[in-house]
């Protein structure tokens, strides 16, 4: 992973808690946001299994991630939140 990258997730994951963020909802197949496939890196458009930078760091954070594709699964969690308080 690059110096951007990761500089770019360790701002996200700042921002995030900065505004006390407990879900976010990235771009899927990024290979800095994809929460559940990102591109492979040879600019062919193949997909693999995995998480971006910016998601993993989130994640390890206790952020739950979500691609724009899982809006159904996001609005369950945020559901889940807002019956808990």
């Amino acid at each position: 992973m690059t110096y951007e990258y990761e500089k770019g997730a360790q701002a996200a994951l700042s921002l995030a808690k900065e505004n006390n963020v407990t879900i976010a909802i990235l771009k899927q197949n990024s290979p800095s946001c994809g929460s559940l496939y990102i591109y492979n890196g040879t600019f062919k458009g193949t997909k693999k299994l995995g998480e971006g930078k910016t998601a993993e760091l989130l994640r390890e954070n206790g952020i739950k991630v979500f691609g724009e594709d899982q809006l159904d699964e996001a609005e369950e969690e945020i559901q889940k939140i807002d019956s808990a308080s």
